[in-house]
């Protein structure tokens, strides 16, 4: 019984010292579930996990500066930097990793609306999963809706593509993960996504070219089989700088 004892506060000794993410990448694991960086895992981190997440990024951000070469214990300007990135990267850019998400009221089609709807443009801030340079952009959304459809109000489209955006991510998966949420969500006849976004990857670092954009697309539904339906959409949807 003495050694069971042991070897039980031994166990829970350990667990103290285990890093939070080994943690969360542990029950991730044993779930069977990947962890991409697009990814979101809210439903494995445990209450204050986050912030002990935070601290231990803030550690690991302190060692960059360190092996950069940054001497952050006189330099004024770098003495926080390494607590402020992680605070970026965990509670702001990030934070579609690690939260639930948003809550979104629905409301039956009691009118049984079944004409185009148009939302945007959305402002998009992401990250390029790259190089984690930033993807800044608008976005515009088409619902085609039925008598079945679920009604959302037009600021939760805005909310669902923020949480979807804020993680490391490529434009061409980000705009089919946004869809197949909105669909989710919706249920309409059909759907219609276009993204325009400069990549700072591009602009910052590399080719450096500061014009460059991308756009990408998805069609869903009434959107993907009928012509006239989606040239009315993109024709609506008012892009490249206007």
């Amino acid at each position: 019984m003495l050694m069971k004892a042991e070897s039980t506060m031994d166990a829970s000794e350990a667990d103290i010292g285990t890093p939070v993410s080994v943690k969360i990448r542990q029950r991730i694991q044993a779930a069977r579930k990947r962890f991409h960086a697009n990814d979101n895992i809210a439903a494995f981190l445990e209450p204050g996990e986050l912030d002990l997440l935070q601290q231990e990024v803030e550690g690991k951000m302190q060692a960059v500066l360190d092996s950069l070469v940054i001497d952050t214990g006189s330099d004024h300007n770098t003495t926080d930097t390494a607590r402020r990135v992680a605070k970026m990267y965990v509670n702001e850019v990030f934070r579609g990793r690690y939260v639930k998400p948003p809550a979104i009221t629905e409301f039956p089609n009691a009118e049984h609306l079944n004409e185009l709807m148009i939302v945007g443009p959305i402002a998009v801030r992401s990250a390029c999963s790259h190089h984690f340079c930033p993807v800044i952009g608008k976005l515009w959304i088409g619902v085609m809706p039925n008598e079945h459809t679920n009604v959302i109000g037009l600021s939760k489209y805005a909310r669902l593509a923020e949480w979807v955006m804020g993680r490391p991510q490529i434009q061409e998966e980000a705009v089919v993960q946004l869809a197949d949420l909105i669909m989710e969500k919706t249920q309409p006849d059909g759907l219609a996504l276009v993204m325009e976004a400069s990549h700072y990857c591009m602009a910052w670092r590399g080719v450096k070219d500061m014009d460059a954009k991308m756009i990408t697309s998805v069609m869903r539904g009434a959107f993907l089989k009928d012509a006239a339906l989606r040239r009315e959409f993109l024709a609506l949807a008012p892009r490249k700088g206007d």
